[in-house]
């Protein structure tokens, strides 16, 4: 919908933000002089739409108050042709970032930014775009992109990425870049303390003022802690030049906050504590570093503002396991980040938080600890796991009084619960009205958590390997209650309605697992009843250590079920069997850690087991990019190798390979089917 300037003018108030508004294009009369040193975070654009776009700086000065840039946004990168000038106001205040909301530009058009302080000292020139309009049929192209830790890695997939968009032709590149969270990694190394973490260098990131500490983990309870920390990432000069080239479009995860914590309560390696001052404080530092359209608390145009709020134990909750303490009810709402995107006639993204809303995990459960057998190494029972999450809604209202696990029985602790949501009762309200009136071709929601079932077959595991044996019949969940893996119930609402309403082309783009997978969207796997209604996939992490790599260093090599996870070769590095675990099941990896035969290994596949899922490496890193037209959607994984150390090549170093997933649009009523292709390289045990 078009907006005049004067609701424009109400529009950027409401984000904190200055407006410039479009117009005649005309010279630049800035005097600019390029002078990157004062803008150590360089520039950023966020959250485009078709009409407008919004741009970011940090322009600290050493004293004073309130300081005055002058943006500028041109149609030429030689800015020749300026269609919109403004003043940017910084301030200590806001730590010297300034937002400036572009209106009255042109849909679907590449437009060069900078800013200028009153000296002509200048930023760097960014490159922004904005949306089509609505009705554009045009292919969407967009990367998306998650956990990007710089205190253990390097971030050499946006080298590839921007290598790569640069040399394509203008019809076959990004639109913008979609940030599935972890920004940032709030839990801090110091490499004083900490040169090494498996073996990857520790760089530093900063030193975090007046934080808490968990081991040689190191956090902040202020916001000049978060402060500290994206000033630290954002030194990166490939993050620096990634954010330079397309609009992020952005989402966080935990580490924005608190690496186990939820809603306003914080926990890191510890005991949960109340966090609302701390909630508050990530917030705020989101807000400033991260270019959005989410509304500051102040209204104001440059600053956040003030949120009073106590950290107060949080002791009464609502029946979707929602704090009703008010500081945590203040804390929690002082920024909203969950928002949609229509993006010409192919695509609505739909962002939603994980976090903020979140109940407890179910199975911390008292006495639930009676039934997870360590022997299985982070597998846990599927049927107990569906009981805790949906409460007293199990099997219609008729919960187990009792959960079993062998021989082992205990007390349901959650028989008169009710069932866990990860979205919260208004956000999951807003999220299924706005998937059920989508009319883009491509419902996609875009999600910081894996949804895809990561489960396992012990129960076919030979006699003797193990104590205890798997209960017959019963699958393996790993990571309970963690995301949306095994958030069976609220994800069954929002899948039964994909099927109920007849909506197609739902599609799932998500993170965090530090892993690569794809997939279909499927409630309930057998020996229950198999009825995929979108498709599902999940991104690699840009450097996070995954779960490949910290089995390779911790997993003792005399542990008996080690060949589920590592087939260890002669010589080399061991194969990952766990990626064969989750798509195969346990037979095969058994097999090939003996034989190292794939054929006569796949020959023992389990086609029960995971017929979700088509594609699966717990050890990959990069990014993914997505092409949507009227017909179809191509989704496709560029894996790099293991990044410890920055690449000095223009192309951000070499490949591990490239694979493909297309779906073709699917009619009402049909189920959806992925087609896989390897462009190049070795994709190993993940197909």
């Amino acid at each position: 919908m078009t907006l005049n300037r004067r609701e424009f003018v109400r529009l950027a108030a409401a984000m904190g933000a200055s407006l410039a508004w479009g117009g005649s294009a005309r010279a630049s009369t800035t005097g600019w002089h390029e002078r990157r040193d004062l803008y150590p975070e360089g520039v950023a654009s966020g959250d485009p739409d078709s009409e407008s776009v919004i741009l970011w700086t940090r322009r600290p000065f050493e004293s004073g108050g309130r300081r005055e840039l002058t943006v500028e946004v041109a149609e030429d990168a030689a800015f020749r042709r300026v269609v919109a000038r403004a003043s940017a106001p910084v301030s200590a205040e806001s730590d010297w970032t300034t937002r400036v909301l572009v209106g009255h530009l042109k849909p679907a058009r590449v437009y060069w930014y900078r800013f200028t302080d009153g000296e002509g000292n200048g930023s760097r020139v960014g490159r922004t775009i904005t949306a089509p309009l609505p009705t554009d049929p045009r292919p969407v192209q967009f990367a998306f992109v998650s956990c990007q830790s710089l205190n253990d890695g390097k971030l050499n997939g946006y080298r590839r990425m921007i290598f790569e968009d640069e040399r394509a032709a203008p019809a076959d590149q990004l639109g913008f870049v979609l940030h599935l969270g972890d920004f940032i990694y709030e839990v801090v190394q110091y490499p004083d303390e900490q040169p090494k973490r498996y073996d990857r260098t520790v760089y530093d990131v900063g030193r975090i003022p007046d934080g808490g500490q968990t081991g040689k983990w190191h956090y902040p309870l202020t916001l000049e802690g978060y402060r500290i920390v994206y000033k630290g990432y954002l030194a990166d000069p490939d993050l620096q030049d990634a954010r330079a080239r397309w609009p992020f479009v952005a989402m966080w995860d935990n580490h924005e906050f608190s690496w186990q914590g939820r809603q306003s309560i914080q926990q890191a390696g510890g005991e949960p504590r109340p966090g609302q001052t701390i909630k508050v404080a990530a917030n705020q530092a989101w807000f400033e570093y991260v270019p959005a359209r989410v509304k500051a608390p102040s209204g104001s145009f440059d600053t956040f503002g003030t949120v009073d709020v106590k950290n107060v134990k949080i002791e009464q909750w609502d029946d979707s396991f929602l704090g009703i303490e008010p500081n945590n009810l203040k804390a929690i709402n002082s920024l909203i980040g969950y928002r949609s995107f229509r993006y010409g006639r192919h695509l609505d993204l739909l962002l939603t938080d994980q976090h903020s809303f979140c109940g407890d995990n179910p199975t911390d459960g008292e006495g639930v600890e009676k039934i997870y057998d360590e022997a299985f190494e982070g597998m846990f029972s599927e049927p107990a796991t569906i009981a805790l999450d949906a409460g007293r809604t199990f099997d219609g209202g008729k919960p187990p009084a009792e959960l079993t696990f062998g021989e082992v029985r205990i007390p349901n602790p959650r028989k008169d619960s009710p069932p866990r949501t990860v979205l919260g009762a208004a956000q999951k309200q807003w999220f299924m009205d706005a998937l059920r009136h989508s009319t883009a071709t491509w419902k996609i929601w875009g999600n910081s958590q894996g949804a895809l079932d990561e489960r396992a077959d012990p129960q076919n595991l030979p006699e003797g390997l193990t104590k205890q044996k798997w209960p017959a019949d019963t699958y393996a969940v790993f990571l309970p209650g963690y995301d949306w893996g095994t958030a069976f119930h609220e994800r069954a609402e929002i899948y039964d309605l994909v099927r109920d309403a007849k909506i197609t082309g739902f599609a799932i783009v998500s993170g965090d697992r530090h892993a690569f997978g794809a997939g279909y969207a499927a409630s309930l796997l057998p020996p229950a009843k198999f009825e995929p209604v979108g498709i599902s996939f999940v991104g690699a992490s840009l450097s996070s250590p995954g779960g490949m790599e910290a089995l390779e260093h911790k997993l003792p090599k005399d542990h008996p079920l080690r060949a589920l996870f590592l087939a260890d070769r002669p010589s080399g590095p061991p194969d990952w069997t766990h990626n064969m675990l989750l798509k195969h099941g346990v037979r095969s990896c058994l097999e090939y850690a003996k034989s190292f035969d794939l054929k006569r290994a796949l020959a023992l596949s389990n086609p029960a087991l995971a017929p979700h899922v088509e594609f699966v490496d717990l050890g990959g890193h990069g990014y993914a990019t997505v092409r949507l037209t009227g017909n179809e959607m191509r989704t496709e994984f560029v894996c790099i190798p293991r990044p410890i150390t920055r690449s000095d090549r223009p192309d951000g170093g070499p490949l591990r390979y490239r694979v493909v997933h297309t779906a073709s649009l699917w009619k009402p009523g049909e189920r959806p089917l992925l087609r896989q292709q390897v462009i190049e390289g070795d994709p190993g045990l993940s197909i």
